[in-house]
């Protein structure tokens, strides 16, 4: 059978605040897949305690949904501006879903609930959110959590608040610091008013340290608003892994260090559902994913209906590209494009790359129908963006030229 893994499932249990965790998976392929135009509209089928109405939802209490009438919630994804899950629970019976960790302060959320009414029809509704800062202090959380790497790692600032002119968005900036051991070039990129991505020019070096630490404390960004305290953060890489796939020839050839350590036969996207292009960084890992296409808005018991046990499934896009084990299409690995978006390969393969490859390695896919894997909206695409583009994403060195710093500009300006 081709392989469909396009899908998400429901984890009653946990949606974890982290990039590792899973409340919702989908193997998606191509924005062009007609299906996801299908579920209807839930806003009258689901209710949100607390954040509706333009006000700010009060952090002390948890974030809850509830199904109204005869429909029941099938799935909740709450995740922050930086992308990190907050876990909940959901009822059995589909009527309720309420977090279960305190949500932040003064920090932006996204809410997508998937529905299904009596009938067995799909439902979607997307809601976004602020919590109530707890002052008027602007603090910064930087991510991910501390430990160890792989090279293409973006370090990410989460702000309390949203920072929008210039020169406030310069005084933020330039109080953020990332060293790193060996030293490389590197730059903030703006993704929006409240995240920011740090990477270097280039990869980060193997076996390199980097800290990061914020020097807002006490200072003043704009009217009425100072800098807080921030926690700082210590990373480190491990060896630099790349997997890079060739979707025309059917096989990815995985490198450790430079040196190619296996080459293994895949099936990636088939048109209508090619497999994105570029860089992208792997997000987490799960031993054994359940994959069900009425999730998506697939009929059951049409010709692209699926229910698969999916085992050592490595997540490079938020909205459900995998690495996994596909023991249904060992007959096309290698040979041909069949699935829905995810790169296939053999269970004994999958669990090797599984084994070998940790957050933060590089995945990338080349000759491939798809379109490049964007920025920032559906994982860390950061790396496809070219060094000259990404400095203009900084309020320091965007109207310098490459190469120079703000320093250096301010000391060429003729005098007055």
């Amino acid at each position: 059978m081709s392989h469909t893994p396009r899908c998400r499932t429901v984890l009653s249990w946990a949606l974890l605040l982290a990039p590792l965790a899973v409340g919702s998976t989908a193997c998606g392929g191509s924005s062009s897949n007609p299906l996801a135009d299908k579920p209807y509209d839930a806003a009258g089928q689901v209710a949100f305690a607390g954040v509706e109405g333009g006000g700010k939802a009060d952090p002390d209490k948890p974030l809850e949904v509830r199904a109204k009438g005869e429909d029941r919630i099938t799935d909740v994804t709450a995740t922050d501006a930086a992308g990190r899950y907050v876990r909940g629970e959901l009822d059995a019976d589909g009527s309720h879903w309420r977090s279960t960790v305190p949500l932040a302060a003064g920090a932006h959320y996204t809410v997508r609930v998937s529905t299904e009414d009596e009938d067995g029809a799909q439902g979607r509704r997307t809601v976004g959110f602020d919590t109530a800062p707890a002052d008027k202090l602007l603090r910064v959380k930087f991510g991910p959590d501390s430990g160890t790497y792989g090279v293409g790692q973006p370090v990410t600032a989460e702000l309390s608040r949203p920072v929008k002119d210039p020169a406030a968005r310069a005084v933020v900036e330039r109080a953020l610091k990332v060293d790193s051991q060996p030293s490389v070039e590197g730059a903030w990129h703006w993704v929006d008013g409240r995240t920011l991505h740090y990477r270097p020019r280039e990869y980060w070096p193997a076996h390199a340290t980097v800290n990061v630490r914020s020097g807002l404390a006490g200072i003043k960004v704009g009217p009425g608003l100072h800098g807080g305290p921030s926690k700082p953060l210590t990373l480190r890489t491990g060896d630099r892994v790349e997997a890079v796939t060739d979707a025309g020839a059917h096989y990815m050839t995985v490198l450790r260090n430079g040196k190619e350590i296996r080459s293994i036969p895949v099936t990636t996207g088939k048109p209508g559902f090619s497999t994105r292009n570029g860089v992208k960084v792997v997000l987490g890992q799960e031993s054994f994913v359940r994959m069900r296409g009425t999730s998506i808005g697939i009929s059951e018991g049409s010709s692209d209906s699926y229910d698969l046990p999916v085992h050592w499934a490595t997540r490079v896009t938020w909205s459900g590209e995998y690495v996994h084990a596909a023991p249904w299409s060992t007959g096309s690995q290698g040979a041909a494009n069949v699935s829905h978006g995810c790169t296939g390969m053999s269970t004994e393969a999958a669990h090797w790359f599984f084994d070998t490859v940790r957050v933060g390695d590089i995945v990338k896919v080349v000759n491939s129908g798809g379109e490049t894997m964007t920025p920032f909206d559906n994982g860390f695409g950061d790396w496809n963006l070219s060094w000259q583009a990404w400095r203009k994403g900084s309020a320091l060195h965007a109207a310098t030229r490459e190469g120079s710093s703000p320093a250096d500009a301010a000391r060429l300006r003729p005098g007055m």
